[in-house]
């Protein structure tokens, strides 16, 4: 078994805020991240796909082929847009980097053509970052 990533770098914004919470409850649970004008973040995502590598390419999977999925299924969908309410995986969900996550990975899943999806993995900040494995 081989593993293969790739990493891309985008610029999103987002506020953390639940509806169903009052205005106080927002502010104690997710602090400055609920300011009503949002904030933004670079990002660093990282893509892991697993599997055998293929005796006539020598490749798991072409790189550049990993790097023009990711780049239509997501970085075209994020990039310099606001998660609350541009991007159209995220609608009616709190976006924590726990769930953008999430939802990237639903962008990827089967879209893999060899190997397949190990994880992904995103950098909100140079100290913080999520991981999900499906």
């Amino acid at each position: 078994m081989i593993y293969i990533t790739r990493r891309e770098v985008f610029a999103a914004s987002h506020r953390l805020y639940n509806p169903d919470l009052s205005e106080e409850e927002n502010e104690l649970i997710y602090d400055k991240c609920a300011n009503p004008y949002g904030h933004g973040h670079n990002y660093i995502l990282e893509v892991v796909v697993a599997g055998e590598i293929d005796p006539r390419t020598g490749y798991l999977l072409d790189l550049k082929e990993l790097k023009k999925i990711i780049k239509e299924n997501v970085i075209a969908k994020v990039d310099h847009r606001h998660f609350n309410f541009d991007v159209d995986f995220m609608k009616g969900i709190i976006p924590t980097a726990e769930n953008i996550c999430i939802g990237i990975w639903n962008q990827l899943a089967g879209k893999i053509p060899a190997g397949k999806l190990h994880s992904v993995k995103l950098y909100e900040t140079e100290n913080n970052y999520v991981e999900y494995k499906g």
